[in-house]
């Protein structure tokens, strides 16, 4: 595909800053997500070499990401086997490559972008990372919601192992249930530095008390 202005990618559709989707400007997809608009147009799936234009996409493919994961609770992103529809359209036959959704994931590790992505560190030494954790919410985010429920609910003092606060049924509900136990343990280490909990074990039956 020819390399497209800035100007080119504004009047076909793909907004100067990240808008949260609506139904009037979104195409709802079969499990319900509904997309943006600007996704249906293919300049959005080839990064454009004008710096200030392929900022413009980057922000957008970070909002995109993030909402996604948010709206069908990932919170992990491997690359060998991601999302069939985030990073294609195939009502108008476009993918991002592998090299730019990468790119794209790079973008959203930077502390100056929240940072929203993490990458997970590879199996062996030397290799490049396949997978990285999807900050929806950060571990510092994560800790202070389940800092808020453990108060709520009366639990200070208690000790609650990491199966409970992943899969018992009094977090059903919560935000936070069935997530990975490495991302759990990350928002848990952040309550233990502020002196707010202790955790003991390396297992799923690994007691976490709340002070």
């Amino acid at each position: 595909m020819a390399a497209t202005s800035s100007g080119d990618l504004t009047t076909q559709g793909i907004p100067s800053t990240p808008r949260t989707p609506n139904p009037i400007q979104s195409t709802p997809s079969s499990t319900g997500f509904s997309f943006p608009s600007y996704t249906a147009f293919p300049p959005f799936y080839t990064l454009q070499p004008n710096l200030t234009t392929r900022a413009r996409q980057l922000e957008l493919w970070s909002s995109l990401i993030t909402t996604y994961c948010t709206y069908h609770r990932i919170f992990r992103l491997s690359l060998s086997a991601l999302p069939s529809d985030l990073f294609s359209n195939a009502s108008i036959h476009r993918s991002l490559k592998p090299a730019d959704i990468r790119l794209v994931l790079d973008h959203m590790s930077r502390p100056e972008n929240g940072p929203r992505v993490e990458w997970i560190a590879p199996a062996a030494r030397g290799e490049q990372s396949a997978s990285c954790w999807v900050y929806w919410k950060t571990p510092t985010e994560w800790a202070d919601a389940i800092y808020g429920w453990v108060d709520e609910t009366g639990q200070k003092g208690a000790v609650l192992t990491v199966y409970e606060l992943r899969e018992g049924d009094a977090v059903r509900s919560q935000a936070w249930r069935d997530m990975d136990e490495e991302l759990l343990r990350k928002a848990l280490g952040v309550l233990v530095k502020r002196g707010k909990a202790q955790v003991f074990g390396q297992e799923e039956t690994a007691g976490v008390k709340f002070f």
